[in-house]
């Protein structure tokens, strides 16, 4: 396949009017994200041009801007690949791409803007390449809470953070360990918006709310499907929240994502949509909370500067640097912060019983042995692992336990 380099380099001798150019442009765009490593392509429109971005380790970087003539071309290619209606320009729509060499799918969202159509093109995983538990790189104390907690035949099972932190991958990887254990022995079913990946051994649908087939009415149906493990996609709102704690009180193990800054937090939200403390007490069995930062590249250095810690509680830390092994950004993949809160735990059950704050309860969490992000991300700096702008940028200011 032409590469994207090579095809920006023949704009000079090759006629932008031949049928086949954008084809092979947009070929080649999606190509060279994937191998570039980037989890998103933008197409946004400007004034002078389409500025082409893609987000690699969770940072968008600009890539190239093309002109204005092939914006509407190439999103119409975009679209015609993920089976959207071309004509309509002025009304979002969503779709995929398939076709992928390793069975790979591209998501396709567009947006009419003042200057025509951004788009949005995310590239999704082969189903062979979801991880496992185990695979995922989560702190070592982490693995064997979370396989117990699998164990566990009714309740509700928590991944929280936020857009971005890697909630969908753990997700299905709990998923997987799900299928596994049961060897086809439990009943898996699922409730997704979209399905993501297909996970074999789990009986898997997508809502269509148009149809009137939404979340709540989905899951009061699954539950007279004998099933018993559910996977609801996420939390998107009350109704929803509350049928899921329905179904775990019913007997059901529910697995569920949660947007939520932090796993005290995602207490606290569930409470203001209205859900009884003694509900959340007596059905969620663990949050996980998590963020993934960037891991420095080998050639970052350690610094005196206090100007480096950034206000960070740590006694040292290194300063990216930037060499042509990490394009001159200073990062070279990332890796993955977490924290666990139980809530069976005595001193926590108390505090969501006493509806106190997050901070509260984070600090009756962290007595109980819970060792919460900002120690672990203050841990990480001072191992060399990230720097303190990395951490800044995914978590704020945070504070030792």
């Amino acid at each position: 396949m032409t590469n994207l380099a090579e095809l920006f380099h023949a704009r000079q001798t090759r006629r932008e009017a031949d049928p086949q150019y954008v084809p092979d442009l947009v070929d080649a765009l999606l190509g060279a994200a994937r191998a570039a490593g980037a989890s998103d392509v933008h197409l946004i429109p400007q004034a002078t041009g389409l500025a082409i971005c893609w987000r690699i380790d969770g940072v968008l970087q600009p890539v190239t801007e093309l002109p204005a003539a092939l914006a509407p071309r190439v999103l119409a290619r975009l679209k015609v690949l993920a089976q959207l209606l071309t004509y309509k320009t002025d009304v979002p729509q969503e779709g995929r791409i398939g076709g992928g060499a390793g069975g790979e799918e591209t998501r396709l969202s567009t947006f009419p803007t003042l200057f025509g159509e951004k788009g949005v093109a995310r590239l999704l995983v082969g189903a062979g390449s979801y991880q496992r538990l185990r695979e995922l790189g989560l702190p070592g104390d982490l693995t064997p809470a979370l396989d117990r907690l699998l164990d566990q035949t009714s309740g509700v099972l928590l991944v929280t953070g936020p857009a971005g932190s890697g909630k969908t991958t753990t997700a299905y990887a709990l998923l997987r360990e799900l299928a596994d254990k049961s060897a086809g022995g439990r009943s898996l079913v699922s409730l997704e918006d979209p399905i993501e990946v297909v996970v074999p051994g789990v009986a898997q649908s997508q809502v269509n709310p148009t149809a009137g087939f939404d979340m709540p009415t989905g899951l009061r149906s699954l539950m007279r499907q004998d099933p018993e493990v559910i996977f609801v996609g996420e939390i998107r709102d009350a109704a929803t929240a509350e049928v899921m704690l329905q179904a775990a009180l019913t007997g059901h193990l529910v697995l569920t994502t949660f947007h939520a800054a932090s796993a005290a937090g995602a207490v606290n939200r569930l409470s203001d949509m209205g859900l009884e403390p003694y509900l959340l007490r007596s059905t969620v069995q663990g949050i996980l909370s998590q963020r993934l930062v960037r891991r420095l590249c080998a050639c970052a250095e350690w610094s005196d500067d206090a100007a480096d810690r950034l206000g960070l509680a740590v006694a040292r830390a290194k300063r990216p640097r930037g060499c042509g092994e990490c394009h001159g950004t200073g990062y070279r993949g990332r890796f993955v912060l977490a924290e666990l809160l139980e809530p069976q735990q005595s001193a926590v059950s108390r505090a969501i019983l006493s509806r106190v704050e997050s901070a509260e309860l984070e600090a009756g969490a962290v007595a109980a042995g819970m060792q919460p992000l900002g120690t672990r991300a203050l841990r990480a700096v001072e191992a060399g692992e990230t720097s303190a702008a990395e951490v800044w940028r995914t978590l704020g200011l945070v504070r030792g336990a």
